[in-house]
């Protein structure tokens, strides 16, 4: 068995010449049924030790985007250890594979394993460190852009808070601030993403795919549905959710008297009351949230009681952060760390809550034996995320432990139960501009082609809102989609989970007990499993079809009506 150290200060310095005598011993060594166990423990033990050294270097490059040790030294594992790394990996994969074994609960491990050995090509590693340095760039443009505001340099999302306020000049002056300040990056956005394009296009030719979709596909393991699913997705949103979305967006509209309804009414209370301010310190934040955890589940809450204890956390803004939130495991340390920007809004609770999902899905998994079984699909992995959202929110009230008073709570969950059925819209737009862009490499090349793109689809998903004099701010919006530019095609999921968690919360409004209890059963799994019986597992359907999201925004309007937030379909 290899003896490797766990402490991180030992292998973050790793170069190659201290991990290739590892891979050479799982090269060599004799691989039968008797030793197939504890060689895969050892494979195991070293990707674990490689992942974590790739994850604390980056989340480095997080937390300060302007440390230039941290980015020297993530850019040094990026381009010395991770290509020669991959192809060891592939190696070993193919040499599992070649011996037939099959080892107990590793079905789908092997099956991701033959995708990837079948995609795998030696060219493709200096492009996807090429790649890599691309996404990391997009990383430095945002995370630097500030506006001055009344004498204040400000970041974004320290701009946030001023779109709830409730003088309208108010906000429309911060939206153009902050929407300004983002188009003057626009060229270098646009050259950047022909280059991450271009670098794209290149892997999926050199794999021998017809398109970079049909490559990322199979490199993503989506085994259990189709492009064709994603559309059928698409057309049910548009027959079922869109409907539901201009509705609330005329009761918004009505509520707060205005002719139409413009970008910067989308924040603010509808009834003129001060915005939502759940927190003041990141103490405050911290120590509630803690209680809410355990109201949940105490294992959970004792989950997050090691996190924040032993410092997996960093969740306030500050300048020079990267922008967005996450959760990245630590595997050798088994901890997983929550990183996000809270700036006091009631956003930053969902967040959080959604992260720390994604921890407890960690911790939940970290029984199964090998780091293979524990890859998950990101459309059950954001099930674990966005149902700790629903299920949390019986105790986000004070009286509970939680941030909010009684009619603060009703407003924080008649806004959170209102986001979910806007983000589908959204989340379509999202995923279909990218399966345009895959499918049409040659005209995505062209940034106006993109706009236009971006603006049609916009137009088809997106009504309610008047965006009259703002054409080319609606047109840029994928330049504000960071998936679009770091994480190729990952967004649908978002849209698949929501799905699954509002069926989980369903669940939790029966029994909460009970759906806490399978939603934890279902993340030990791991991966285990297929999505289908992923999601069957924590109790809901894997589903894209028009039935079960008429029942979803049933659902939830039956909610928002036994909050008193009014559903019926606005008359003239």
């Amino acid at each position: 068995m290899f003896d490797l150290p766990r402490d991180p200060k030992i292998f973050l310095t790793w170069r190659w010449e201290d991990v290739v005598p590892y891979y050479e011993d799982l090269r060599r060594r004799p691989l039968t049924a008797e030793t197939v166990e504890e060689w895969l423990a050892d494979w195991s033990n070293l990707a674990e030790h490689l992942f974590e050294q790739y994850a604390r270097l980056y989340v480095a490059t997080t937390l300060d985007t302007q440390d230039q040790e941290a980015e020297r030294r993530y850019k040094a594992f990026v381009e010395e250890v991770m290509p020669k790394a991959k192809l060891a990996e592939q190696h070993l994969k193919r040499r599992l594979l070649e011996s037939g074994l099959r080892p107990a609960n590793f079905e789908l491990p092997l099956k991701r394993m033959e995708a990837d050995v079948r995609l795998f090509r030696e060219e493709n590693i200096p492009l996807i460190v090429e790649e890599r340095h691309l996404t990391n760039e997009y990383n430095k443009i945002t995370g630097a852009q500030t506006v001055e505001w009344e004498g204040e340099e400000r970041t974004l999302p320290q701009m946030r808070p001023l779109l709830q306020e409730l003088d309208r000049d108010t906000r429309e002056r911060a939206w153009r601030a902050m929407m300004e300040r983002q188009l003057a990056d626009r060229e270098a956005l646009n050259a950047l993403w022909q280059k991450l394009l271009d670098v794209r296009v290149r892997q999926a030719q050199n794999a021998g795919c017809a398109t970079y979709r049909d490559y990322r596909w199979h490199l993503m393991a989506r085994f259990d549905y189709t492009p064709e699913d994603c559309h059928t997705f698409h057309r049910a949103i548009e027959a079922v959710v869109v409907p539901a979305a201009q509705r609330i967006y005329e009761r918004r509209r009505r509520r707060l008297g205005v002719e139409t309804l413009r970008p910067w009414d989308l924040n603010v209370d509808p009834d003129g009351r001060p915005p939502l301010r759940p927190f003041t310190t990141e103490e405050e934040f911290v120590e509630t949230a803690t209680r809410i955890f355990h109201r949940v589940d105490e294992t959970l809450g004792g989950y997050f009681d090691i996190m924040r204890e032993e410092g997996y956390l960093d969740l306030a803004n500050r300048k020079g952060k990267a922008p967005g939130g996450y959760c990245m495991d630590y595997p050798v340390s088994r901890r997983p760390f929550i990183f996000m920007n809270a700036v006091g809004l009631q956003q930053d609770v969902r967040t959080l809550m959604h992260e720390a999902g994604h921890a407890f899905h960690a911790f939940e998994s970290l029984a199964l034996p090998y780091a293979h079984q524990r890859e998950v699909g990101m459309e059950f992995a954001e099930v674990a995320s966005m149902a700790m959202e629903l299920l949390s929110a019986p105790y986000w009230r004070e009286e509970e432990g939680g941030f909010y008073g009684p009619d603060e709570y009703i407003r924080a969950r008649v806004e959170h139960l209102e986001n979910i059925v806007l983000f589908w819209p959204y989340m379509a737009v999202v995923d279909a501009f990218q399966h345009w862009v895959y499918e049409h490499p040659d005209e995505a090349r062209d940034p106006a082609a993109c706009d236009a793109t971006w603006s049609a689809l916009w137009d088809r998903f997106m009504p309610g809102v008047d965006w009259s004099g703002l054409e080319e701010i609606k047109a840029t919006g994928w330049h504000r989609k960071l998936h679009i530019f770091e994480i190729p095609f990952y967004y649908v999921e978002y849209g698949l989970a929501q799905l699954g968690a509002v069926q989980v919360w369903g669940n939790a409004l029966k029994d909460q007990a009970d759906a806490v209890r399978r939603y934890r059963s279902a993340l030990a799994l791991g991966g285990t499993r297929s999505l289908p019986e992923l999601y069957r597992a924590a109790g809901a359907r894997f589903a894209f079809d028009v039935e079960i999201m008429e029942r979803a925004i049933a659902l939830i309007e039956a909610q928002l009506e036994r909050l008193g937030a009014g559903v019926t379909a606005p008359t003239a």
